[in-house]
Parts: structure tokens; C-alpha cells; sequence
């Protein structure tokens, strides 16, 4: 999974942005190589 600072997604090649844990993700179910997930807040212990 890529890690970048912004990410786009294209949904013509089927990106779905989704939030999660207060982090953004780009899943792609037809080429899960798409992978990506914006950098959020750190993580509490």
C-alpha cells in the first residue's frame, strides 16, 4: 500500500475513497495494487 502525503482517486478505473479510523484510503476491488492511504493522526497507545 502506498502512503503519500494527498491522494486522488480516479473512479473511471474503480478507486473508492473511503474514512476509516480518521484516515483516507483508496480500495479498489477490481486492481487492489491501487491501494493508497493518506497519512492521518498518529495513533494513540
Amino acid at each position: 500500500m502506498k502512503v503519500k502525503a494527498s491522494i486522488k482517486a480516479d473512479p473511471d478505473k474503480g478507486d473508492k475513497i473511503v474514512r476509516r479510523r480518521g484516515r483516507l484510503y483508496v480500495i479498489n476491488k477490481h486492481d487492489p495494487n491501487r491501494k493508497k492511504r493518506q497519512k492521518g493522526p498518529a495513533r494513540k497507545k
